[in-house]
């Protein structure tokens, strides 16, 4: 029988040694309340209930999106497995929960064993990054709905938090602050029009950037590339806002700035009747969505619909505790900014320039 469905297209073998290269590489995200190795048909997680008496679980689903494409060109495959945790541990972060098991789902026509491993070694990168578990996930074969080389990755996170410390956006108020933390470039939103944008420029992503590697220095060595800039994964933010919450600072609203950009996310963070003001050029922008900005002829109003502009994750805090929250953050080795402030409203984001 196996044969026979190998002509057709799937090979029951690869998927057999792709699973235990899998249970491997989630063996090292494994936390105590695991109850099973990778294998089986669920995966089983016992909840701490002593740390969590009022547990309420947060869940969350996403992808990668066509930024997969860039992956496919220049055959890198090692950071789209952290993009897709960072999407899903990022939103439910915004309640405050702590994440606590992850599962993907990686679909392609023709299983290659070695991409796939590539693939899910940068999930669990990202799952031991977060804090949680990889107990589980999909892996599917299915002939002629994918282009020769090509594949598709989701993932679901599940974290939990206590109901009381729920940060649901009721207590922001007029007055607070919004701090942004500094993303790694574009994450994984907003690439149509990037690839657009390239292609338009007719540049490949084996040339060198007309800016430097973050930090100002060569990557591994080498000139940085288009490939190794629109590559970079999402950043997660789990430990550092986590270890914030548990040192008492009073955090009253987050988002996580993905597709929309700040001018769609932030305003879903915050109670009807406020409105978030962010000032641009209150942080720096990275050269990437300069070059985008330039290229596309879009002014950064705009611009701040479709990308995050250097903003990955935000926070609302009491004016009062500014200083010490932006302090704590740095010393987490975020980049954190303040960026604006919370306003009478209707709901919305407004950007104003700086010292209007």
């Amino acid at each position: 029988m196996s044969d026979w469905y190998r002509e057709a297209g799937v090979d029951i073998a690869a998927g057999n040694e792709a699973a235990r290269r899998y249970a491997r590489l989630a063996q090292a995200t494994r936390r105590p309340e695991v109850m099973a190795a990778i294998g089986g048909f669920s995966g089983g997680f016992r909840l701490d209930t002593a740390r969590f008496p009022q547990p309420v679980l947060l869940s969350g689903a996403d992808g990668v999106g066509t930024k997969l494409k860039l992956a496919f060109a220049s055959g890198r495959h090692d950071t789209v497995g952290i993009d897709c945790v960072a999407m899903c541990v990022n939103d439910i972060l915004t309640s405050g929960a702590e994440p606590l098991f992850f599962l993907d789902y990686l679909a392609t026509g023709k299983l290659d064993v070695s991409v796939a491993e590539t693939v899910v070694a940068g999930v669990a990168a990202g799952c031991a990054e977060a804090g949680c578990a990889l107990i589980g996930g999909e892996t599917a074969e299915m002939p002629g709905m994918y282009e020769d080389g090509e594949y598709d990755l989701a993932g679901f996170a599940v974290g939990v938090a206590n109901q009381p410390d729920l940060i649901d956006g009721r207590r922001a108020q007029v007055g607070d602050v919004l701090i942004g933390l500094g993303s790694d470039g574009l994450h994984s939103n907003g690439y149509s029009l990037v690839r657009k944008l390239i292609a338009e420029a007719g540049v490949k992503l084996t040339d060198e950037t007309p800016f430097a590697a973050p930090g100002g220095s060569t990557h591994a060595g080498r000139a940085w590339t288009w490939a190794d800039e629109l590559l970079r994964p999402t950043r997660i933010y789990v430990r550092p806002v986590l270890t914030a919450l548990a040192a008492g600072l009073d955090i009253r609203a987050m988002a996580h700035i993905t597709g929309g950009g700040l001018v769609e996310n932030v305003p879903r963070s915050l109670p009807d009747g406020l409105t978030a003001e962010i000032t641009l050029g209150a942080w720096p922008k990275p050269p990437v969505f300069s070059w985008l900005l330039q290229q596309s002829g879009m002014d950064v109003i705009e611009a701040a619909r479709v990308w995050n502009l250097g903003i990955g994750f935000t926070l609302v805090v009491p004016a009062e505790r500014t200083e010490e929250t932006l302090a704590w953050l740095t010393t987490q080795g975020e980049r954190a900014y303040r960026i604006g402030r919370i306003v009478p409203g209707t709901g919305d984001a407004r950007l104003v320039e700086a010292g209007a």
